[in-house]
């Protein structure tokens, strides 16, 4: 880029708030006190991020009289659930594409069962009020390079051979009459299996939707230990316990209490930008009428939507994974990668130079080697988990809440039933060879992204092992 156009980038982060721009709402409500003492309870849900929350909720609902505690480490949403883009998909399995490729002989069920989960956060939505500026959009999935034009349209050609429905081509002309972008060469519009929504409002509406049907709800309140207790579990926390028929295990990034399901999943920092707000006219410059979610097809992607004021939250390409897996709050903020993602911003939308960014902020996705969740079980049926999630938990996790009763119900269902449900990725070797691992194939990702997509001998070899690295 020339030195003028970095400048310009640079001037645009310059005055960004270090902070989620949906966690900077002054609807955002006050934490509850932290557990003291000691409680007792059927069951017990560790985790305040859309995993936690929905398990809760949806036991409630299954079950009105079983005695419900949640506990948060922090503040409900302060984590994912409160930074993510707000793409709510209908996928259980990243994508239609890594779900074929995984579970040929599953994916119509996986489908079927995704679109319903997703019309149940719809209703769910609806039912409790929640506030969480919900819009029913569908996503594009966008070509930038030639190379990606032709695996959109082969790929569309497969969508039509399975029977998939709601899924549209775009040539160059018709996408940019959606959004306008001189970047843009053509597009997959899936109408109705993807919303938008404010992520930390959803949070906070379930917080709500679960007080209101009586769970006990604890935050600034860790579980440090998982120890069985006579028929159930216990569970310690800095000032009390918790002792539970059952424990469901929502903590997804943060180290699970079942010590073997940690080397499954690592914690990949994505970082994302939100611009002040569009003016009618640079609205009008760019188009964008329908409002979907949009997102690039390269390996190191971006996802980018407007928000209910007209902003613009531009986010993803740069998927960093620190040494040894540590995680850290200095890891949320990333000048680098903020600047890279300004000036992307502007090749992207020249038309909106002069722009400003108002919000810059960073946080860990918990990915496993597979891309979509895992589910499991420990201590004899008594304790659930499920995580690796990998960047779609918006939607996913009501499933994997439902997966996760399922499981401590020691119900054989539909969903139990599945491969996906019943397997696990492949764990990550210790270090140094999880860092060099992901090192060698983030750099050949990159390489593929400008080698027309030429996949190298590492890629085609993970591409055999059903391994990758996303986030």
């Amino acid at each position: 880029m020339a030195p003028a156009a970095m400048r310009t980038a640079a001037q645009s982060i310059a005055g960004a708030k270090p902070v989620s721009y949906w966690l900077d709402d002054p609807a955002r409500p006050d934490a509850l006190p932290a557990l003291t003492g000691d409680e007792r309870t059927d069951l017990l849900v560790i985790g305040g991020g859309y995993s936690g929350l929905w398990t809760a909720l949806i036991a409630k609902e299954r079950d009105p009289d079983r005695d419900v505690v949640l506990i948060e480490g922090h503040e409900v949403g302060w984590a994912a659930s409160g930074r993510n883009g707000g793409f709510c998909a209908a996928s259980l399995t990243h994508g239609l594409a890594n779900g074929v490729e995984r579970w040929p002989d599953e994916i119509a069920k996986l489908e079927e069962l995704g679109e319903r989960n997703l019309d149940a956060i719809e209703a769910a939505v609806a039912r409790y009020g929640i506030d969480c500026e919900f819009e029913r959009t569908g996503e594009i999935d966008v070509a930038t390079e030639p190379h990606q034009l032709e695996e959109l349209r082969e790929w569309h050609g497969e969508l039509v051979k399975l029977g998939i429905t709601g899924v549209d081509f775009l040539d160059r002309d018709a996408l940019r009459a959606e959004v306008d972008s001189p970047t843009f060469l053509g597009g997959l519009w899936d109408r109705n299996g993807v919303a938008m929504l404010h992520p930390a409002k959803l949070a906070w509406g379930l917080k709500r939707a679960c007080l209101e049907l009586g769970v006990r709800i604890y935050e600034h309140t860790r579980g440090l230990d998982l120890v069985r207790s006579g028929p159930g579990m216990a569970v310690r926390t800095p000032y009390g316990r918790v002792f539970a028929r059952r424990v469901a295990l929502g903590t997804n990034i943060f180290p699970s209490l079942v010590k073997r399901v940690r080397p499954y999943t690592v914690p990949v920092y994505d970082y994302a930008l939100m611009t002040e707000p569009l003016t009618p006219q640079q609205l009008e410059s760019i188009g964008w009428k329908g409002r979907q979610g949009l997102g690039d097809s390269a390996n190191q992607f971006h996802y980018f939507r407007l928000s209910a004021d007209n902003r613009i939250l531009w986010g993803g390409y740069d998927a960093i994974y620190p040494y040894g897996g540590r995680l850290s709050a200095d890891l949320d903020q990333r000048p680098e990668t903020f600047l890279k993602l300004a000036e992307q911003f502007f090749d992207c939308f020249p038309q909106l130079s002069g722009l400003n960014f108002s919000h810059a902020w960073g946080g860990a996705i918990d990915t496993c080697s597979r891309f979509t969740a895992f589910f499991g079980t420990a201590h004899q049926g008594r304790v659930a988990y499920a995580a690796g999630y990998t960047g779609l938990g918006v939607g996913s996790t009501r499933f994997g809440a439902d997966v996760m009763l399922d499981l401590l119900a020691g119900e054989e269902t539909e969903r139990t039933r599945l491969e996906m449900v019943r397997s696990k990725p492949m764990p990550f070797p210790p270090e140094p060879f999880a860092w060099a691992g992901i090192e060698i194939t983030k750099r050949s990702l990159a390489r593929a992204d400008s080698n027309g997509g030429h996949r190298n001998l590492w890629l085609k070899a993970m591409d055999r092992l059903g391994l990758g690295f996303d986030s």
